[in-house]
């Protein structure tokens, strides 16, 4: 028998090999699927983790584009402001380090404090501990010197004038992004592309690498607004509002000639710069986001249709007696009971029977289409995204009593912005332009002005002439005196309507406005004063809106430099005899001068007033009117001498006139 002693250490070296093989194979299995592990299933996560221990990507703001009046003039730049951040996974005592930056930081509460001790307890990469912050907080924060604190810049919106066409710019919210007016119209435009800044840092948080894509800034913004003109019709708007005890006002001026918002204007209003302390009836851009019912503005509509369509003439008879008409159940009264007036009379004294009477001639069909050609209901302009379109009816609907609400400017809703547009479609001669705000987009040094746009033509200037006629003459003798400009033809329209409370009409709440537009003749501006609700016992729109329109047409004529076109400076006379004499619309007329000095009357006899008024200002003879329609009797008479700087005195009779117009072939 074989002894197997000897042979027994090699089987006990043989099980430890392959003990030691087995464990070793396991340990290697162990180590290659720990590495798959981290390798495959966890690579991303561990490479995010890895790139937030020794990557740092800090944002850079891009700055906005400025905002600038069509004079150049800034109404909203961009500053860069400290901005205090944490990196709270390296804060060591969160309550504490929250404790410091609170005593540090302004206006920092006890809530703040432990709002901020809850952020940096989170142990995450990154948190805002106070944005836009005070250079004099941020000196304190500095000198605490604290792990894991940090600053970097960022851009902030500011409005050097304040309030100052504050509705029309906006706001921008903290995170750079408008939020309100142009600022959001236009925020893709001005925000431009933000920069990024890739910091590398080693084991102990050291950079030594630093990467950085620099923000572009966005486009300029060249608006129509006039900063100066701007400042005339916020002025006035808020002195009217107060001196009336209203409750909101609003105003807008714009170029008939090109469609060019100037200025536009809502009260109360709001400093854009600390947006959040304003509530949203402030920030509300009342020209275009308000609704109202016009009453006897919308007048000029009505008339622009009648007129064109010809179913009436300026001097065609309408009789408004009683004083009031009735339509079923319902009761429409005028001011007073004027009797029988001509077309153009009933305009001027503002008659609702006369407006209701034209528009039942017209028909639902026709002043319908007319309503629409003039831009209501549906937004005007694409300056502004919030406009409001407006309410109209669709005209299948209107019954004699809707036509007769609509046709005197009840039972449809307009923005002050709208009613601006149709009065200045009549000041050019019947064109509709679009209304615009933004005049010119400058991006790079290079500048793309915007286009006057004409929608199309509305009226025919014959039409548009007549009715600048009747607007002329409600300044002179009817509801808008107190809107006439000294030295200037005005043309205008008061409007006084009741306004819908708990669905019915109220006797005490108003919305009055004026709208018009001046020098009447060769227009310049054309301007809409709407105030909401006055309450100190005047609630016409010729006696509230039409003062404020007053005053802003002054002030915005003579800041243009516009000449004065009613009575200006005597001309310079070359010789004493039949000499030409040079007007201001630079035709030559002949006058008369004798030996002393004066002026040989001319013979106005036949002549319309405003014909009249022309001829004797180009003589700078003031000129004294008694009537209406065409001259029949003159003081001095023709060929009577009259000083320079004089006055004469003329009678006027619409019977006559028109009895000379049909022995001319003229009436129609």
């Amino acid at each position: 028998m074989t002894d197997e002693r000897p042979n027994a250490w090699r089987r006990t070296v043989r099980q430890r090999v392959l003990i030691a093989g087995g464990l070793l194979a396991l340990w290697t299995a162990g180590i290659e699927s720990r590495l798959l592990y981290l390798q495959v299933a966890r690579h991303a996560d561990l490479m995010a983790r890895a790139d937030g221990q020794q990557k740092r990507t800090i944002h850079a703001p891009a700055k906005r584009g400025e905002i600038r009046d069509r004079n150049n003039r800034v109404l909203a730049y961009s500053v860069d402001v400290d901005t205090i951040y944490a990196v709270p996974s390296e804060i060591a005592d969160a309550k504490q380090a929250a404790r410091d930056l609170c005593a540090a930081l302004d206006d920092c509460t006890a809530a703040d404090r432990a709002e901020l001790q809850e952020k940096l307890g989170r142990k995450a990469q990154f948190t805002y501990v106070q944005r836009f912050v005070s250079q004099a907080a941020y000196e304190r924060v500095k000198a605490l010197d604290l792990e894991g604190v940090g600053f970097m810049k960022e851009s902030r919106r500011f409005y050097p004038n304040k309030e100052l066409a504050s509705q029309v710019l906006g706001y921008v919210g903290t995170d750079n992004v408008g939020l309100g007016g142009l600022e959001a119209a236009y925020n893709k435009s001005i925000l431009g592309t933000p920069g990024t800044v890739l910091v590398q840092t080693d084991a102990r948080r050291r950079a030594f690498s630093r990467i950085e894509r620099l923000p572009t800034s966005g486009a300029n913004l060249e608006l129509t607004i006039d900063e100066y003109l701007q400042h005339i019709v916020e002025r006035e708007l808020e002195a009217g509002v107060k001196a009336h005890r209203a409750a909101t006002g609003t105003a807008v001026v714009m170029d008939p000639a090109t469609g060019e918002i100037l200025a536009m204007a809502s009260y109360p209003t709001y400093n854009p710069n600390t947006f959040r302390d304003a509530t949203p009836e402030q920030r509300r851009n009342r020209a275009v986001q308000d609704l109202y019912e016009p009453g006897s503005t919308f007048k000029i509509v009505t008339a622009s249709a009648a007129l064109e369509e010809g179913v009436i003439h300026p001097a065609d008879m309408v009789d408004t007696a009683p004083g009031y008409i009735k339509i079923k159940y319902r009761r429409i009264d005028d001011t007073h009971n004027y009797g029988t007036l001509s077309f153009a009379d009933a305009l001027v004294k503002s008659s609702n029977v006369g407006a209701i009477k034209v528009g039942w001639k017209l028909g639902p069909e026709r002043l319908g289409a007319y309503v629409s050609a003039f831009g209501f209901g549906r937004a005007v302009s694409s300056d502004f995204p919030g406009e409001s379109p407006g309410i109209v009816w669709n005209p299948s609907r209107l019954d004699d009593s809707a036509l007769a609400s609509v046709s005197m400017g009840y039972q449809v809703g307009v923005t002050p912005l709208q009613m601006v547009t149709a009065t200045s479609a009549v000041a050019n001669g019947g064109r509709l332009l679009k209304p615009r705000i933004v005049r010119a987009v400058v991006r790079d040094g290079v500048r793309t002005p915007t286009e006057v746009v004409e929608v199309r033509r509305v009226i025919s200037p014959r039409t548009a002439a007549e009715l600048t006629t009747i607007m002329e003459d409600v300044i002179v003798r009817g509801t808008g005196t107190q809107a006439s400009v000294e030295g200037y033809t005005v043309a205008g329209k008061t409007g006084t309507a009741q306004k819908l409370v708990a669905g019915a009409y109220s006797h005490t709440d108003y919305n009055v406005s004026f709208t018009g537009f001046v020098p009447s003749r060769s227009p310049r501006f054309a301007i809409v004063v709407v105030v909401d609700t006055p309450r100190n016992g005047f609630y016409y729109g010729g006696s509230v809106a039409g003062p404020i329109f007053q005053k802003i047409a002054d002030a915005s004529l003579r800041h243009v430099g516009v000449p004065p076109t009613v009575f200006p400076a005597p001309p310079v006379l070359v010789d004493r005899k039949a000499q030409a004499v040079v007007p201001p619309a630079g035709e030559p007329v002949v006058v008369t001068v004798d030996d002393a000095g004066g002026r040989a009357m001319p013979d106005l006899v036949g002549l319309s007033a405003r014909e009249a008024l022309r001829r004797m200002a180009r003589l700078g003879v003031s000129l004294k009117m008694q009537g209406s329609g065409v001259v029949v009797a003159q003081y001095p008479e023709a060929g009577e001498s009259v000083a320079v700087g004089g006055s004469s005195t003329i009678m006027l009779d619409r019977a006559s006139g028109r009895a000379a117009r049909a022995m001319a072939g003229g009436e129609r």
